[in-house]
């Protein structure tokens, strides 16, 4: 019984995934040519501007930044198993591989076209499991398949983000699913707006976000935050019994942390989108400045209320200044870079305790880092933009626009999120049960440990039925 439940579950996921899939294309398809006339003379026109040839230099940079932002999915994992009890590490380490795995397959079939293709204000409607993707990406020197994995690999990072803030009680197979709408359908409907020539980067004064510190931080933070609220924290968390619940592991969370800073040199200077030697080194010192800062800044702010210079603080402080400077990294200085990066750092290190103080159990600290700070990065290319900022004498056009830009993002994924967590708590999918959550998620939903050895568990799987 338990098998077919399982097989049932399964089925169920790629059904919904068929569905949306074929719903979405047979839309476009249902178009009439002529009504769509517009969107194919600016597609014409953006093809007829494209570069002739594939610039081999410039194809191996983007590639080679796409591999290390992929690999910033190892960093995810080892920080968030880092953070949590040793008896949740296997299922941690499960919804990386797997939002990453699903997040593919998901992202190529639908979320990619919904948010780079041609289409209208809100969402593309076009190269849908990459179907008609020009070879040489319009606009660039690199293929579109280059440019399809790039942008990947950022729907990944976003998609990863959330588990982290929900960890330690989220059901497997509600992340699963989780995993595949925000990849297919949130994630690219924000990016679209900012990134795919949607209505942010059309505005009279366009919104920017260099990098991601809205499109990828602040969305995947938005969802953490809806989804630890609706979640509710772990048991015993809070209360007239509450306790603190440390990570098990300050050495997997370091090494999480040193991937991720490298990765970020795949994140920023990646989104140059070419090999500019003077723009991706310009970047590259900006994002590790802002790193450092916010790592120093954090780790002073928990010295000075703690009183002791604590790691967790300086680990999420670097986390939070590379947040920081994702949007504005190529267009401010190194100095203002450390500002950025150390505001960024106080910025985490209030929002957890603000977030704390409420009741919400972020076992991360990913909304605060990812979400508080990614705001924060966003408002700073209003401030600091070398030639927009309003400290560079641009006025204040650029800083109302990132605030429009801020405040519809986090109303949309907000709404979203809402939707989605309040369905899948509805159908008994998002809150593992009160006996797996004692007995710790690797046993209970996996039937394993991380560590046999030290993790006090039955000599036998337990199966969640």
């Amino acid at each position: 019984m338990r098998e077919r439940k399982r097989g049932f579950t399964i089925l169920i996921l790629f059904v919904l995934a068929y569905v949306l899939a074929s719903t979405a294309i047979g839309g476009v398809l249902a178009q009439d040519a002529g009504a769509d006339a517009a969107p194919a003379a600016e597609a014409e026109a953006a093809a007829e501007e494209a570069p002739a040839e594939i610039n081999n230099l410039d194809t191996v940079w983007i590639l080679i930044a796409s591999f290390l932002v992929f690999f910033m999915q190892a960093g995810f994992a080892l920080v968030e198993a880092g953070f949590v009890r040793a008896k949740t590490v296997v299922n941690i380490f499960m919804k990386n591989f797997f939002d990453l795995s699903v997040g593919a397959i998901a992202y190529w079939a639908i979320g990619f076209g919904l948010m780079f293709g041609a289409g209208n204000a809100f969402f593309g409607a076009e190269w849908f499991f990459l179907d008609g993707l020009p070879e040489v990406y319009p606009g660039l020197t690199i293929p579109g398949y280059a440019f399809f994995f790039f942008q990947f690999a950022f729907a990944a990072t976003a998609a990863t983000i959330a588990s982290g803030a929900m960890a330690g009680r989220t059901e497997f197979k509600g992340y699963l699913l989780y995993s595949l709408l925000v990849t297919m359908l949130v994630y690219p409907i924000v990016g679209h707006w900012i990134w795919g020539g949607g209505w942010l980067a059309t505005l009279e004064t366009p919104f920017v976000d260099f990098a991601g510190s809205t499109v990828v931080h602040s969305v995947g933070g938005w969802i953490g935050l809806v989804g630890a609220i609706i979640l509710g924290p772990r048991l015993n968390r809070f209360g007239s019994d509450g306790m603190p619940m440390p990570g098990h592991s300050m050495a997997l969370a370091s090494l999480g942390t040193f991937v991720l800073w490298l990765g970020w040199f795949g994140f920023n200077p990646g989104s140059q989108l070419n090999a500019d030697g003077a723009a991706i080194s310009l970047i590259s010192v900006t994002t590790n400045t802002a790193a450092a800062a916010g790592a120093i800044a954090a780790m002073f702010m928990g010295w000075f209320f703690v009183g002791k210079p604590q790691l967790p603080w300086a680990l999420n402080g670097s986390l939070a200044g590379l947040v920081a400077i994702t949007a504005p990294c190529a267009f401010v200085t190194p100095f203002e870079a450390i500002i950025i990066g150390a505001v960024g750092g106080i910025v985490m290190y209030l929002g957890v305790n603000f977030l704390e103080q409420r009741g919400v159990d972020d076992v991360v600290g990913a909304v605060s880092v990812h979400g508080f700070s990614g705001v924060w990065g966003t408002l700073a290319v209003g401030l600091f933009h070398g030639e927009l900022g309003l400290l560079h004498g641009g006025g204040a056009n650029q800083l109302v626009t990132q605030i429009i830009g801020i405040v519809a993002v986090a109303a949309f994924v907000i709404i979203a999120s809402a939707i989605m967590f309040s369905i899948l708590k509805a159908i008994g999918w998002l809150r593992a049960s009160r006996e797996g959550e004692l007995l710790g998620l690797d046993i209970y939903e996996h039937g394993m440990v991380a560590y046999p050895e030290f993790t006090n568990s039955p000599s036998e799987p337990v199966a969640s039925s």
